[in-house]
């Protein structure tokens, strides 16, 4: 195939592996990054496009000659110093990046949103791909801007343009250099920097899983939809008996009420607000998202798009032994478990 694909965000750790399949299919390839970025370990031949996508006259050219565009630049962190940022990137930065593709002609479009906006106070029932979310059940500013992105994706591809959306839920695996939430999970817990731990619920899925469902969304999902690639679902508690089983960590017996790790994060936030300037410690978002339901069923979009994901130990393992590789962590050689393992 010499159809050109552009891939915004293709540095980033879901965006890496789904460049990697899409050049390993014979697709040409151009990755939208900013100036900052770090490409040098995408694979040979990948064309680097330099751009912010809060400025819009920035992509003029970016998607020129597009069949297919996939949008996963954002800012992915629960907490940034000027919180205008998160609608400035997430949101209006979506917006830009959706015009200039329809405007270059691209014929499939794909818009990568998150699952933390598919929760709701009060929720129970595990969240399928069709729960309704309204603004006001978001929590922070990172989530609003996230799903008014959406809203605007979905809107957009119900009107005719021809935009799938999906919702990954928390990626594992090799590769992850920017360290996403659930990565410095599993790292502080096999470096022992855990002392303490608040009781929630995750979904899991391999990196590599979501590349492949992205790729299968653009190919034949609908327009107009919403996809849930999601995964394992597991307690925090079972998933750091996992990576200690496996590292030959300790899991911190000591359980933060929510009261007190609120409270913890509203101080850690003001420090970082207006000391350090660094991310804090904990943040107000990811605390009360511990409050929500995010026990997640995506066998309806997974069925639709024909993917599996493989079993969770495996990701695990293989972002573990990625982390030993990359000389972050050291790996403890037991009779059941060793590096090669």
């Amino acid at each position: 195939m010499n159809d050109l694909t552009v891939v915004t965000g293709g540095a980033g750790f879901i965006g890496s592996h789904l460049v990697e399949l899409l050049v390993d299919r014979g697709d040409r390839v151009r990755v939208v990054e900013r100036p900052e970025a770090r490409v040098e370990h995408l694979p040979a031949g990948v064309e680097i496009f330099r751009a912010d996508i809060r400025d819009r006259e920035s992509l003029k050219h970016a998607f020129e000659g597009a069949r297919s565009v996939y949008h996963l630049a954002a800012n992915p962190n629960l907490w940034v110093r000027d919180r205008r940022e998160f609608d400035a990137v997430n949101h209006r930065g979506t917006i830009h990046v959706l015009d200039q593709a329809r405007d270059s002609g691209a014929e499939r479009i794909l818009h990568a949103s998150t699952e933390s906006i598919l929760t709701r106070a009060k929720q129970t029932a595990p969240i399928g791909a069709d729960i309704h979310i309204s603004p006001k059940d978001t929590v922070g500013p990172y989530c609003l801007s996230k799903l008014l992105a959406e809203n605007e994706a979905i809107a957009r591809g119900r009107a005719g343009e021809p935009i799938v959306v999906v919702n990954p839920t928390m990626p594992v695996g090799p590769g992850d250099r920017g360290l996403s939430p659930p990565t410095r999970l599993i790292l502080d817990c096999a470096l022992g920097n855990l002392p303490a731990i608040m009781d929630c619920t995750l979904n899991l899925i391999d990196v590599r899983d979501i590349a492949l469902g992205m790729i299968k969304a653009v190919e034949i999902g609908r327009p107009g939809r919403r996809y849930l690639l999601g995964g394992t679902n597991l307690t925090l508690i079972e998933l750091l008996n996992k990576v200690a089983e496996r590292t030959g960590s300790r899991v911190p017996k000591v359980r933060v009420p929510y009261a007190v790790g609120l409270a913890f994060a509203y101080a850690s936030e003001f420090w970082a607000d207006y000391a350090t300037g660094k991310s804090p410690r904990a943040t107000v978002t990811g605390v009360k998202l511990t409050r929500r339901t995010m026990h997640f069923d995506a066998s309806e979009s997974l069925a639709e798009l024909g993917i599996a994901p493989r079993p969770i130990d495996r990701s695990i393992d293989d972002e573990i032994d990625w982390l030993s590789a990359e000389g972050i962590i050291s790996i403890f050689k037991t009779k059941e478990h060793s590096i090669s393992s």
